[in-house]
């Protein structure tokens, strides 16, 4: 049976939701740290993966944001740290998330969130932006101590979900995870939200290439 595996952050979960938190800061520069922080979120993910020097997600994200606060000159107390790293557990959905999930699950597909973050996390975050009930489950790369694109980690997606690599669609709007799934032998659709993003040239294309998510259910074939 087809099995999809949702990407969490940057595809069901806007991650600049941030912004408007850091605005209170860092006013016109808000967006300009939210990008960073973003960048050097997943950096920093890739270099560990790549020294086998695991932390959690929420780990790279709190070092990600220690180093933009550097790069910002923004000096903060602990109680204000603390808010903005907590804001990452109550980020908005994007608004196409909910109406998508609920006509694939409505057809009685099995849909799974796949995530960098931990089950914990995950579960937080998605139940905070009311996309949870839509969900199988959660699939953590913290199970395998290692991060996106690790073959170790789409391997692990589909022992837990049960299904085989030709089966599953990977969903992300992160090219890395899309090219990941596709080494790893599974179908893509990538969801290229903004038009001027550019994939990454891996010798590999996404199965599917959409707008947003809403144009999923009605153009995927399973």
């Amino acid at each position: 049976m087809t099995t999809f595996a949702f990407d969490v952050y940057g595809t069901l979960i806007d991650t600049s939701g941030v912004t408007r938190q850091l605005a209170l800061f860092l006013d016109e520069l808000a967006g300009e740290f939210s990008t960073l922080w973003r960048e050097k979120q997943l950096e920093y993910s890739f270099r560990r993966g790549l020294m086998e020097d695991y932390n959690t997600f929420a780990g790279c994200t709190a070092d990600a944001f220690d180093y933009c606060c550097e790069r910002f000159s923004l000096e903060l107390n602990d109680h204000q740290r603390s808010e903005l790293l907590g804001s990452y557990q109550t980020l908005p959905a994007f608004e196409d998330a909910a109406p998508s999930l609920q006509l694939l699950a409505e057809q009685g597909l099995p849909l799974w969130a796949f995530s960098n973050g931990t089950a914990d996390a995950v579960n937080g975050v998605l139940g905070h932006a009311g996309l949870l009930p839509y969900f199988k489950g959660v699939v953590s790369v913290d199970d395998v101590k290692t991060f996106k694109p690790s073959p170790k980690v789409y391997r692990h997606f589909t022992q837990c979900s049960g299904s085989d690599a030709k089966d599953c669609w990977l969903v992300s709007s992160n090219p890395f995870d899309i090219i990941g799934a596709i080494r790893y032998g599974m179908k893509t659709a990538w969801v290229q939200r903004n038009p001027d993003t550019v994939f990454d040239r891996f010798g590999v294309v996404p199965h599917l290439t959409l707008p947003s998510l809403s144009h999923l259910p009605k153009t995927l074939e399973y």
